[in-house]
């Protein structure tokens, strides 16, 4: 169960904090109905895969080292708070763009493989969320990804059917309030990674 809710608290801060696929996701809505605006949410569930992949050879290989775990720990933690940032200072209108073009998944595929995020995300808070929870069993790691998965891409996806009601949405108080507060939760999840990476690092000894 904590796994799960750990996947869910990443998931929906993720889901909802702006950025490339956001824009997308707005854009494709206000231009092509809240059809296309769903079909660009649910793009991460084909381009993380190998992402993923790629943390977690990264981790099989180096994970006993205690450097490369605080090492890592520490730009997760530093990758969270910018994160945490994003989310503290939104101003959602200046997201909103009228500029788009068909083809959303095709569009939106490329926007997330040339994105940052999703490879920051995974080589730093990811792979040691993940690897974490494939140690304690398959039911936990399954539970994180099914928390994770379903609120990152149903978040985006109710984004899509809520602007699909008017742009009005992103000024909404309730939206500005909820980023806010999953900034704070993404303000503690960094410090909780400020401390394992300090006891990998021996900063208390």
């Amino acid at each position: 169960m904590g796994d799960m809710l750990t996947g869910v608290a990443l998931g929906l801060a993720a889901g909802l904090v702006p950025g490339p696929l956001f824009v997308l996701v707005i854009q494709q809505t206000l231009r092509h109905g809240a059809r296309e605006g769903v079909k660009v949410a649910a793009v991460p569930m084909l381009t993380d895969l190998p992402i993923i992949v790629l943390a977690m050879v990264g981790w099989s290989c180096f994970g006993s080292i205690e450097v490369i775990l605080g090492g890592t720990s520490l730009l997760g933690a530093v990758f969270l708070l910018y994160l945490a940032y994003e989310s503290l200072t939104l101003d959602a209108s200046r997201y909103w763009s009228t500029s788009s073009a068909p083809r959303s998944v095709q569009k939106s595929v490329i926007a997330n493989l040339l994105n940052p995020h999703p490879y920051l995300f995974w080589l730093t808070v990811g792979a040691p969320v993940v690897w974490k929870a494939w140690l304690a069993g398959p039911i936990q790691v399954t539970g994180l990804f099914v928390g994770f998965y379903s609120c990152l891409v149903g978040s985006k996806v109710l984004i899509a059917i809520l602007v699909g009601q008017g742009k009005r949405v992103l000024h909404s108080r309730f939206y500005r309030a909820t980023v806010k507060v999953l900034g704070l939760v993404l303000a503690v999840f960094a410090a909780r990674l400020f401390q394992i990476s300090f006891d990998y690092l021996g900063f208390w000894s």
